[in-house]
C-alpha cells in the first residue's frame, strides 16, 4: 500500500470542507485551522481576531494549559490556575486526613505561603510550539511492516523528542493525527511545582455526586484553584520553599456578567480521545463486548473498595479519588451502551463503509491508490480481538498496586541496562520523575486489605478462563494449575502481602535505585512475580507491536480514502481528539432529551436549594444555604433574577476537556466545562447535533461562592473580574 501524505490532501480539502460546519457546530479544531473558520465564527459572535486563536503564543491561547488529563487556564498574573474540582480531586484527597478532611470541608490558602503541594507528579503544561514532523517520523518506514515498522516509527519519534527536550524546561511529544497520516511535535513548558490554592467543600465541588453525574439539571460548583511555581530565575523547578509564583505571558479575565441563552461560546482545551473514524468491526466489539464487561468489572471494583474500607476511614480516604474515577466510567459506559442500542450509529457506519467502498471501486485510479484497505484493516482488527477476554482479566489482576508497582520497578531496571535512546517509551530518563511520583503517591492511595480483596476477586475470574487462554507462568505463581480454591488462594495472598515490603515508601524508593541484577535477587513475593512473568509478557508485547505496525500502515491509508471521499461529498474534515490543544465553538442553549421534555439552558441557586437534603451528595454548606435564602446575590446575576449555577451549550467536547475555559466572544472566561449530558456521552464515537450538549460551571456562581460563601477575597483581588 502507498501512504498518501496528509499535507497535500488537507491543503486542498479545508477550503471546501470547513464551510459545511455552519450547519452544525461539530468539530474539535486544531488552532491552525481556525482562520479558515473566521466567517462562521464572526457570524456566531466571535469579537476577537480569529487569527489570534490560531497562534499559541498569543492571547487567549497562551493562557490555556494542560494538567496532563485535564485542562486549566491562568486567571491572574501570579500563576493562579483555575480548573475543575474533580481535576484537582487527587490533590485534595492527597492532602486530606481523618483529622483534616479537606475533601469534605474545603481548603483556602489566604496567602501563597499557605498553598499545599499538589499530589506528586502534578504538572502544568504550557504549549509553546506545534510543528508538523510527518516527513521526519515516516522517513525510511514506507517499505517496512509489522514490528520493524513500529520500531522505526518509534525510533524516529524518540529522536525528535530527545532533540526537543535538550532544554530540560520543556516536555515534548509526537502526536499522531488522522490515524497516522500526519504527525506533529508539540513542545510544552513543564511546570513541576504545582500547589493547591483553593477548593470549595464537597457540598459545592461535588454537589449531586455520582447521582447527578452526566445528568441535567445540574447544580455542581465543579471548580478549584492551583498555583504554578517556578525557580527564582523564572524556569521550571522541583518543589522548593524558595520558588516563586509563575508569571504567565497572559491570563484570562473572568466575567461577572456571564452569558445568556443564544450567546456565542468557545471552549479551548485538551480533549482526550474520540473514535469517530473507527470502522464497524471496532464499533461492534466495543459496544457489544468491551464496554458492557468493563462496566460490570468496574462496578465490582468499586464495590470491593467500599466493602473493605469503611466510610470516613483512612483506607476510604485513600481510595476516594479512585472511586470517583471508576464511578464516572461506569455511568459513562452505561450511557454509551444505552445510546448505542437506541440509535442507528452501527447501521450508519456500515452504510458509510459500503458507500466508501463503492466510491473507491468506481474509479481505476482510486482503486489502485486505496486498494482493499477496509477489508485489510477489518482483518487486523479481528486479529487484535482474538485474546480480548484473557487480556481483560489479566489486566484487572495486574491493576493490583502491589503487582503494578513491582512490574514497573522490574521493567525500569531491565530497560536501564540499555542506552537511553533504545529504552522502551515510558522508561527513559525523561520518565523517571513520573515513575518516582507514582511510588510516592502510593503512600496515601493504598490499603493492603483493599488491594488484596480486589486481587483475589479478579484472580478467580482469570482462573475461570480455559487453560489454553491462560499463561502457565501466572498459573504457577498463584498456584492455579488445578483451578481456583478461594481459601487456598486467599491464604497465599495473605502470605504474600505479609511478607512484602512494597507498601513501604522507603523500600520502594530503594528498589527504584537498584540494578536489574539486584532486583533479580529480591525475595519480595511481588518482585518475584514480576520476574516470573516478565519473559512471557515481553513476548506478548512484541506480538502487539508487530500488529500495531501493521495497523500503523493500514489506518493512514483508510483515513486518506475517507478524507478524499468526504472532500468529494463537501463534508467537514477534522482529526479525532488526541489530547492536543483544540478549539470548539457553539451557542448557549437547551435541548429535548426525549419526546415531551425540554431542558432549559440554566440552573439557579433556588434550584440547588430545592434539591438540597443536607445528606450527601446533596448537602450544600450551611452558609451557602443561608445566603440563598437571604437572596444575597451580589453583583453576580448578570441581568437574571438569581445567580446561575450551571449552563448548557452545544460545543463539541469530550474527556480531557474537563476544566477547559469557556470563553465569550471577547475571550473572557464565562464558565468552566466539566461534563456532558447523559445523551451526549456517545459523542466520543458519534456526533448528534440534537443531543450533543456540554455542561459548564457558570463563572457567576464560581465568583459568588468565592465571595459570599468562602471569603476568598485574596484570590478575587488578584483576578481581573469584568462586571
Amino acid at each position: 500500500m502507498r501512504l498518501t501524505p496528509l499535507v497535500a490532501i488537507i491543503a486542498s480539502t479545508l477550503a471546501i470542507t470547513l464551510s459545511s460546519t455552519a450547519i452544525a457546530d461539530e468539530g474539535m479544531w486544531q488552532p491552525h485551522q481556525l482562520p479558515e473558520l473566521e466567517s462562521i465564527l464572526k457570524a456566531k459572535g466571535l469579537e476577537i481576531d480569529a487569527k489570534s486563536i490560531s497562534k499559541l503564543t498569543e492571547f487567549p491561547m497562551n493562557a490555556v494549559i494542560s494538567l496532563g488529563g485535564c485542562t486549566a487556564s491562568f486567571v491572574s498574573p501570579k500563576g493562579l490556575v483555575v480548573t475543575n474540582h474533580h481535576c484537582a480531586y487527587g490533590s485534595i484527597q492527597y492532602n486530606s486526613t481523618t483529622d483534616n478532611n479537606i475533601l469534605e470541608n474545603g481548603f483556602l490558602a489566604k496567602t501563597p505561603a499557605q498553598d499545599l503541594p499538589a499530589a506528586p507528579g502534578s504538572r502544568v503544561y504550557v504549549t509553546k510550539t506545534v510543528t508538523n514532523v510527518t516527513d521526519k517520523v515516516i522517513k525510511d518506514t514506507q517499505k517496512l511492516s509489522a514490528k520493524a515498522r513500529y520500531d522505526a516509527l518509534e525510533k524516529n519519534e524518540k529522536a525528535l523528542v530527545a532533540q526537543c527536550e535538550a532544554d530540560e524546561s520543556y516536555r515534548c511529544n509526537v502526536y499522531s493525527f488522522h490515524g497516522g497520516l500526519e504527525y506533529y511535535l508539540i513542545k510544552s513548558l513543564e511546570i513541576k511545582d504545582v500547589r493547591l490554592a483553593y477548593a470549595p467543600a464537597m457540598g459545592v465541588g461535588k454537589y449531586g455526586g455520582d447521582i447527578d453525574n452526566w445528568m441535567w439539571p445540574r447544580h455542581t460548583g465543579d471548580f478549584g484553584f492551583y498555583r504554578a511555581y517556578v525557580g527564582k530565575d523564572g524556569k521550571p523547578a522541583q518543589y522548593s520553599e524558595d520558588n516563586v509564583p509563575y508569571e504567565p505571558d497572559s491570563y484570562l479575565s473572568v466575567s461577572a456578567k456571564g452569558v445568556q441563552e443564544g450567546d456565542f461560546v468557545m471552549v479551548t482545551g485538551y480533549p482526550g480521545r474520540t473514535n469517530r473514524y473507527r470502522i464497524a468491526a471496532e464499533v461492534d466489539n466495543v459496544f457489544n463486548d468491551s464496554y458492557p464487561k468493563a462496566r460490570e468489572h468496574n462496578s465490582k471494583y468499586v464495590a470491593l473498595i467500599e466493602e473493605n474500607a469503611e466510610d470516613g476511614s483512612k483506607a476510604r480516604i485513600a481510595y476516594e479519588s479512585t472511586i470517583a474515577g471508576y464511578n464516572n466510567y461506569i455511568k459513562n459506559y452505561g450511557s454509551m451502551i444505552e445510546s448505542f442500542k437506541k440509535g442507528t450509529m452501527f447501521e450508519r457506519k456500515k452504510q458509510f463503509e459500503q458507500e466508501l467502498t463503492q466510491w473507491i471501486n468506481s474509479d481505476k485510479t482510486r482503486k489502485q491508490q486505496y486498494g482493499d484497505v477496509l477489508n485489510e484493516l477489518s482483518a487486523l482488527v479481528t486479529q487484535s480481538q482474538l485474546h480480548s477476554e484473557r487480556d481483560r482479566m489479566l489486566g484487572y489482576v495486574h491493576r493490583s498496586q502491589m503487582i503494578s508497582t513491582a512490574r514497573s520497578l522490574y521493567r525500569l531496571a531491565y530497560e536501564q541496562q540499555k542506552p537511553n535512546a533504545e529504552r522502551e517509551s515510558g522508561y527513559q530518563e525523561r520518565d523517571l520523575p513520573r515513575i518516582k511520583a507514582g511510588l510516592e503517591r502510593m503512600t496515601r492511595r493504598f490499603d493492603a486489605n483493599v488491594d488484596k480483596a480486589i486481587l483475589l476477586h479478579f484472580l478467580e475470574l482469570y482462573a475461570a478462563l480455559p487453560k489454553e487462554e491462560r499463561f502457565s507462568e501466572v498459573d504457577k505463581a498463584f498456584k492455579l494449575q488445578n483451578g481456583f480454591d478461594k481459601a487456598k488462594q486467599s491464604a497465599l495472598l495473605e502470605q504474600m502481602y505479609t511478607k512484602s515490603t512494597l507498601d513501604n515508601e522507603v523500600v520502594r524508593n530503594s528498589l527504584f535505585e537498584q540494578s536489574f541484577s539486584q532486583l533479580n535477587q529480591s525475595q519480595d513475593p511481588f518482585m518475584q512475580y514480576a520476574k516470573a512473568i516478565f519473559a512471557v509478557m515481553k513476548t506478548e508485547e512484541d506480538k502487539s507491536k508487530a500488529l500495531a505496525g501493521k495497523l500503523q500502515a493500514a489506518r493512514p491509508q483508510l483515513m486518506s480514502a475517507i478524507i478524499a471521499f468526504n472532500k468529494a461529498q463537501n463534508k467537514a474534515v477534522y482529526a479525532d481528539a488526541n489530547s492536543t490543544l483544540r478549539v470548539t465553538y457553539g451557542t448557549v442553549g437547551g435541548y429535548s432529551p426525549q419526546d415531551g421534555l425540554v431542558a432549559t439552558p440554566f440552573t439557579s441557586l433556588e434550584g440547588l436549594l430545592a434539591k438540597n437534603t443536607n445528606v450527601a451528595p446533596f448537602n450544600a454548606p450551611k452558609k451557602l444555604q443561608q445566603q440563598i435564602k437571604a437572596k444575597l446575590y451580589g453583583d453576580y446575576t448578570g441581568g437574571m433574577n438569581t445567580v446561575p449555577v450551571n449552563f448548557l451549550s452545544n460545543v463539541d467536547t469530550t474527556g480531557g476537556n474537563s476544566g477547559s475555559p469557556t470563553l465569550n466572544g471577547k475571550a473572557e472566561l464565562v464558565g468552566l466545562l466539566f461534563d456532558g449530558v447523559y445523551e451526549s456521552i456517545i459523542g466520543d464515537w458519534d456526533y448528534n447535533p440534537e443531543l450533543n450538549r456540554s455542561i459548564h460551571v457558570d463563572s457567576r456562581y464560581m465568583l459568588w461562592v468565592m465571595d459570599k460563601v468562602d471569603n476568598a477575597q485574596n484570590l478575587l483581588d488578584e483576578m481581573k473580574i469584568v462586571k
